[in-house]
């Protein structure tokens, strides 16, 4: 068990059929720890080409490729009924779909500000980036729940891309899917389902950055980062470990687990701005 921590585990990852992205890193490192994972995307092609790689690494039975979207409720509820049904139910989800104007073709632009953001762009990046982490947790949880275990992972973005300017839609619509999280694990505490936050810490070499930006892509951070800290967070061992925000650059496994979760983790959103709120007792 101690090289599979996750045998006997289902997963279902958001996103993960791109072949440059955290989805399909995150779904070999979960199959290689002894996981069977539904790979949901939009793209049939890459879903399935991405499929064929991980059982090529897995196993044939490793992985369960799923053409679905996470920005409709019927969709994403289709999604998990098949992971369930054909897998023998669920116990990890990973929302790491996500997009940006560019990448739906809404905009030519690298740079927009907010007002001049369509206002297809702004709901389409919405109903992917903070909706679909909705309608995920909304079809998944109950589950889970019932279940006495699981697991809900939530791939945000650092918090200053949240607010940076010409970042909209993508950062606002992040920093919803970052405050749903906050909520989220307050209303699962004590029922063996926990959920937490995984970002790369800072720009990383996927297709929500352009080709055209000006970057070395070689220095961003590498979508393999969030392998050992996401396997980490799917398994028991993670267990008690809820609302919390890990930055998957910091995670060091060479360190003792409570140095590693200092330097690596801190409360997920804003609770030190929430704190700072004027309202009646309760």
């Amino acid at each position: 068990m101690a090289d599979k921590p996750l045998e006997g585990k289902v997963a279902l990852v958001t996103g993960a059929g791109s072949p440059v992205g955290f989805g399909r890193r995150m779904t070999f490192a979960l199959t290689a720890a002894g996981a069977r994972v539904a790979m949901m995307d939009v793209s049939e092609e890459w879903v399935n080409r991405t499929a064929d790689e991980v059982r090529e690494a897995a196993g044939k039975d490793s992985v369960l490729p799923i053409v679905e979207s996470v920005s409709s409720w019927e969709s994403a509820a289709r999604a998990v009924n098949t992971a369930i049904s054909d897998l023998g139910g669920l116990d990890i989800v990973v929302n790491n779909a996500g997009t940006n104007p560019r990448n739906v073709g809404l905009t030519s632009e690298f740079r927009e500000k907010c007002w001049e953001v369509s206002p297809e762009a702004w709901l389409r990046v919405f109903a992917v980036n903070c909706a679909g982490p909705f309608y995920m947790v909304r079809a998944a949880v109950g589950h889970m729940i019932e279940k006495g275990w699981g697991r809900i992972i939530g791939v945000t973005t650092s918090l200053d891309t949240m607010y940076r300017a010409w970042g909209s839609p993508y950062g606002p619509s992040k920093a919803g899917h970052e405050a749903f999280m906050a909520t989220l694990c307050q209303e699962l505490e004590g029922t063996g389902v926990t959920a937490n936050v995984l970002v790369p810490g800072g720009p990383a070499n996927t297709n929500l950055i352009p080709q055209d930006a000006p970057y070395d892509r070689d220095q961003l951070i590498q979508p393999p980062i969030m392998e050992k800290p996401v396997v980490w967070l799917a398994s028991e061992a993670s267990n008690g470990i809820n609302g919390r925000r890990f930055i998957a650059y910091h995670w060091d496994e060479s360190l003792p687990l409570e140095e590693r979760l200092s330097k690596a983790s801190a409360p997920c959103a804003w609770p030190q701005a929430g704190q700072a709120a004027i309202a009646p007792d309760r």
